[in-house]
């Protein structure tokens, strides 16, 4: 009975907090303010994501989501009660009627979605953090542009250059030899924009190919607005890529992979570097342009 009567009152509690966070425009669906409590209601209490159907339930009331269930090996982390297979269709119900903010409002975002679209679009949000695209080591920083331009050159030591054309020599002395992956990364502002330059070294069949390539720290739309080439050669010959650069959104491994750049097999690379095939010199030049 005193159970009963704790779980009305928590019902109740919730229904005031849904009336006092809520706004109800004339015909529409009620619209959640950013930071209410009401998404509390509605984020799992193990994972802290926020639940769809079928939502899990407790005989006590607690809820959990369908993921997670499993996890707790079917006991409410909450009571240690058994779980058992009772859904919450007031709270699948009462998800259906809301307009929740994008989980990145703080970041700028201003979007109101309904529940059931908010997860979609949060993994597409242009203000969702990016990821630190540092080619050496599976970095885990995110953050804005901002932050990782200070990430890359106070923690990875990435020179940072002004300018919408480059010229950099690349040196190696076992051309021969490619440990896995080897690369440099250089970065530059032009256009009011931030653009990476990558060139890495990596095997394809029985010998290492050299590839430049450019990608665009912010959105791929805006990186469509800029188009780039690449030249290297010697010996009176070149080989020259030009292409659009790729979003930072875009992990390096796919540009590479997709072989979306300027790609030098290792016998050109070494006729290009000249002497004696004992060390890769090559000298890569390039610019940055704004397509009109």
């Amino acid at each position: 009975m005193e159970e009963s009567r704790s779980l009305t009152v928590d019902a109740d509690m919730a229904t005031l907090r849904l009336h006092e966070q809520v706004k109800v425009p004339h015909g529409r669906n009620p619209v959640i303010r950013p930071n209410s409590d009401i998404d509390g209601l509605l984020e799992c209490p193990m994972c802290q994501n926020s639940m769809y159907p079928p939502i899990q339930q407790c005989p006590s009331g607690h809820t959990l989501c369908f993921e997670c269930k499993s996890k707790v090996n079917n006991k409410c982390p909450s009571c240690r009660k058994e779980m058992g297979h009772i859904r919450c269709l007031a709270l699948e119900k009462l998800a259906v009627s809301l307009q929740l903010p994008c989980k990145y409002h703080p970041l700028g975002c201003e979007e109101m979605f309904p529940y059931y679209s908010k997860l979609k679009h949060e993994s597409q949000c242009v203000f969702r953090p990016y990821c630190c695209p540092h080619p050496g080591s599976d970095c885990l920083v995110t953050g804005d542009i901002e932050t990782l331009l200070l990430h890359l050159t106070v923690h990875h030591k990435v020179d940072l250059q002004t300018g919408c054309t480059f010229n950099h020599r690349y040196v190696k002395q076992d051309p021969c030899s490619v440990d896995n992956v080897s690369w440099t990364l250089t970065l530059f502002n032009c256009f009011g924009h931030y653009f990476c330059l990558h060139f890495e070294a990596f095997r394809m069949g029985t010998g290492p190919i050299y590839m430049a390539f450019l990608r665009f720290m912010g959105e791929e739309s805006e990186a469509k607005k800029f188009a780039y080439c690449l030249e290297v050669g010697g010996d009176g010959r070149k080989l020259t890529w030009q292409g659009v650069p790729r979003s930072i959104r875009v992990h390096h491994h796919i540009v590479r992979d997709s072989y979306d750049g300027l790609i030098v097999p290792r016998s050109l690379a070494l006729y290009f570097s000249g002497g004696d095939g004992k060390e890769l010199r090559l000298r890569v030049t390039g610019r940055i342009w704004k397509e009109l």
